[in-house]
């Protein structure tokens, strides 16, 4: 235990962040080895070189220049026993090369199938150019019931001859002739030079991902180029190669298309599917729409798979590197066994603390997606590329500590033990390099100087979640690429763990029927919740009888009240009774005395060693008791601090459980580790109350920096309501004193300072108080103050929204700032 202590207080390098390092200007040896020497200073012991648009066109991609500075770069690595991750494109989505596999061959570009409909009243004829009929796939007549919708039953399969068709309807009904033909889709990347973006006339040609023989050129022209330069590096300095939601029709493309590539139509039938299911993919055609539709993605899915991730992989495995990065959509959890470590993204603040964002939609599913793919499969990371566009309101360059925060608990308490910073900038020169997907949320940022806290919680995080599972007993079925977010809300409402289970898995070998429980990996689930019913397969229907047979317990969400066989579990008809229907099979790892909404939990064994990590989500601090199912001492592991405290938080004690006070500050993690060697003690203090005293320092400020004269403040204001300071980012320093007759003896000195806008570095007396990089900014300074006058000063640094987006934000020390005398008394 002594060992796991010292490592998660002083966590080893293989837990850093390793965040993506944007090259996008002009590069230097000299910058590149600074920048490296820097990230290392604060903690980062890793990066991933990410090309990026800025570039000048003289560093043309992957060419013996640029492989030279990435050479370079990979060497002061190196030298520092810092970690590279490779990137495999120029710059995003993946597989194009920066245009080049098209370039090698015209016929590799992006596909799709196209659908032409021909109306008419009476015969319908159509004449082809000789081009046209060659990428025709199939001709189909169908009756319309509407203009979305056709008679299944009328579905027919022509034959066009001689360049051309004739179709004479059966009746007058409105009929349609289908043609589908297959077409270039004229998709594109994002290139790193300027005119190469979305919209420019330079962008790189998107690729067919969906063409082994395309893929094998992508991989020859980007990984072989790599391993070429970079071979004695691999396995050691380089761990990883970065894959970055590789989109099937590239971007830009018209509407309307579907993915395809040559030779798709027999690929598809031999799937199990029809020709004549393809006008199901645009018109609506009874009730079988929707499998069909399901059938042609899998076929796509499966197309997918076989081209692009699982060749990659296996070049990542035969070079003793691991692939990570992450496919296009947030749930496509089945890809992810291609990934030695799985990942997804936040992006565009889709996840938040606000707008119930943290549970609801697609997209608060992916921190589950990686972890829950990682421990079922047995990989030991997970990550995410996180903080990419995630400012409030759209101001990117305004997000804040206080949200990086929020965002990186958000993914520890789901699992992921592997952060990528999305970004960390070369250059913020110019609109188009600082407007580039920010902001930089590395040493371009305010937080730079205290980065060293920063990096340090991530790696006792990420260590902590590491080599450990979760001891969640419900598992929620899942397809490929869908994972359902409704049923799941109130279980984390309701502190039930939870982790999403593939169907692919569950039928798998790798699941097995055992006492009762479906085990697999080390999670043993005793329930199986399922939100979609249209997941039991004649398959899975066999695996929950015999799940229910062995004494496991299955809920299905049944709003049509469908006759589902006993023996398949139990149904329930509303979204909130999953709760009490679960609280009636199992006894809850953790039950809250109060309603907690915003209180998430795991529990997790890491070696023999029990822990469960709280998370507040919510903007108020939450207070309440908790029973742990669970018994032994109580130890309080502090990540952001790294200290290890021994709290009387034990209220009582039984047999197997024990109740805790339980308080989670607003932003805050925390730690409990139950140390079940030792008796758990139950806390014998008096129950004790608080008297305080409150001084409140409204007047009297001297506001100014180091390039403008100070301002006298009778009230305090934000900084950018002055003239002159509008638009000012930077940092404004504030002084005060207050003056004490004699020291409070047996008294608690506190600083409330209020609100601040955006990170206040405070002295009292002359001493630097541990910094605070969001609210609440409450500081004990007992041990600080003095008799007679003492001196406070408060260096306030706001974000840079004022300068890069040319805004006025709210700014500065606003309060109300107090100084609390207070003390306990039985």
């Amino acid at each position: 235990m002594n060992n796991m202590i010292q490592k998660f207080l002083n966590p080893e390098d293989e837990y850093s962040p390793i965040p993506f390092w944007f090259w996008n200007d002009t590069l230097t040896e000299a910058e590149l080895r600074r920048q490296i020497q820097d990230f290392n200073e604060k903690g980062v012991k890793g990066f991933v070189i990410h090309p990026r648009i800025g570039i000048p066109h003289e560093i043309e991609y992957l060419s013996d220049h640029f492989m030279e500075f990435v050479a370079f770069a990979v060497k002061e690595a190196d030298k520092l026993g810092m970690k590279v991750v490779l990137y495999d494109e120029a710059m995003y989505p993946s597989g194009s090369a920066h245009g080049m596999v098209v370039q090698k061959n015209p016929d590799y570009a992006s596909k799709a199938l196209k659908m032409t409909e021909y109306k008419g009243n009476g015969e319908i004829k159509i004449a082809f150019d000789e081009a046209e009929f060659y990428k025709i796939v199939s001709v189909q007549a169908v009756k319309k019931a509407s203009e979305a919708e056709i008679v299944p039953e009328s579905i027919t399969l022509l034959k066009p001859e001689k360049y051309e068709i004739s179709f004479i309807p059966e009746d007058d009904s409105d009929w349609s002739v289908l043609v589908f033909s297959e077409t270039f889709t004229n998709g594109h990347i994002r290139g790193i030079h300027f005119g190469e973006d979305d919209g420019e006339p330079n962008a790189p040609a998107s690729s067919d991902l969906l063409n082994p023989d395309a893929m094998k050129e992508f991989i020859k022209l980007t990984h072989d180029r790599y391993y070429q330069v970079l071979s004695e590096y691999f396995g050691n300095t380089i761990i990883g190669m970065f894959t970055d939601e590789p989109c099937i029709m590239g971007r830009g493309i018209a509407r309307g298309l579907k993915p395809w590539t040559g030779g798709f139509l027999s690929y598809y039938q031999r799937q199990g599917n029809s020709e004549l299911d393809l006008p199901y993919l645009w018109f609506q055609a009874g009730e079988l729409t929707e499998q069909k539709r399901r059938n042609y993605d899998e076929a796509i899915n499966l197309r997918m798979e076989e081209a692009y991730y699982q060749p990659i992989f296996e070049w990542c495995d035969t070079h003793n590197i691991a692939l990570t990065g992450h496919p296009h959509e947030s749930d496509d959890i089945g890809f992810l066994k291609y990934f030695h470590i799985p990942a997804q993204d936040v992006v565009w603040r889709w996840v938040a603390p606000e707008n119930n964002l943290a549970l609801e939609g697609q997209h608060s599913t992916m921190a589950k997606c990686s972890s829950d793919s990682a421990r079922h499969r047995n990989k030991r990371r997970n990550g995410n590329e996180c903080f990419a566009c995630c400012g409030k309101d759209g101001i990117e360059w305004a997000f804040t500590a206080d949200d990086m925060k929020w965002y990186m608990d958000w993914l520890f308490v789901r699992g992921v033990n592997l952060l990528y910073p999305h970004a960390f900038f070369y250059s913020v020169d110019g609109p188009r390099r600082s407007g580039e997907r920010p902001p930089d949320v590395g040493p371009n940022n305010i937080w730079w100087p205290h980065y060293n806290q920063i990096s340090s919680y991530i790696k006792r995080m990420s260590y902590l979640m590491t080599d450990s599972f979760n001891t969640a007993q419900v598992a929620v079925l899942c397809s490929a690429h869908q994972l359902p977010w409704q049923i799941v809300k109130p279980l984390y409402e309701n502190q039930i763990e939870f982790n999403y289970l593939e169907q692919e898995l569950l039928l798998s070998e790798h699941c097995r029927i055992d006492n009762s429980c479906i085990k697999i990996a080390q999670q043993a689930y005793k329930i199986l919740v399922i939100e979609d019913s249209s997941l039991i397969d004649a398959k899975t229907q066999l695996k929950l009888e015999e799940f229910v047979l062995n004494g496991g317990k299955v809920v299905i969400y049944n709003p049509k009240v469908k006759m589902f066989p006993a023996q398949w579990g139990i149904s329930i008809y509303a979204l909130d009774e999953v709760v009490q229907k679960i609280d009636e099979l199992i006894i809850r790892e953790v039950k809250v005395a109060k309603p907690a909404k915003d209180l998430r939990v795991t529990h997790i064994l890491k070696d023999t060693a029990e822990f469960y990590l709280f998370v507040n989500e919510g903007e108020e601090d939450i207070d309440t008791q908790a029973v742990l199912k669970a018994t032994g001492a109580v130890e309080h592991w502090d990540a952001w601090a790294g200290v290890i405290k021994e709290p009387g938080i034990v209220e009582n004690v039984y047999a197997d459980s024990i109740t805790i006070n339980l308080n989670v500050k607003r932003r805050e993690s925390k730690i409990i580790r139950i140390d079940n060697k030792k008796p758990a003690v139950r806390n014998l203090l008096l129950e004790k109350n608080r008297r305080m005293d409150t001084l409140l320092l409204d007047k009297h400020w001297v506001m100014g920096n180091n390039s403008s004269k100070t301002i006298e403040l009778d009230c305090l204001l934000p900084w950018n309501t002055f003239e002159g300071l509008e638009y000012y980012s930077g940092t404004m320093i504030y002084q005060n004193s207050f003056t004490l007759q004699e020291l409070p003896a047996g008294k608690i000195v506190e600083l409330h300072l209020g609100e601040v806008c955006e990170i206040p570095c405070i002295t009292v007396n002359g001493i630097d108080l541990d910094t605070k990089l969001w609210s609440p900014y409450n500081y004990d300074i007992t041990n600080y103050v003095k008799e007679g006058e003492n001196r406070l000063t408060i260096c306030i640094t706001n974000t840079l929204a004022n300068r890069f987006n040319n805004l006025s934000l709210k700014s500065g020390l606003l309060g109300p700032v107090k100084i609390n005398f207070s003390q306990l008394y039985t």
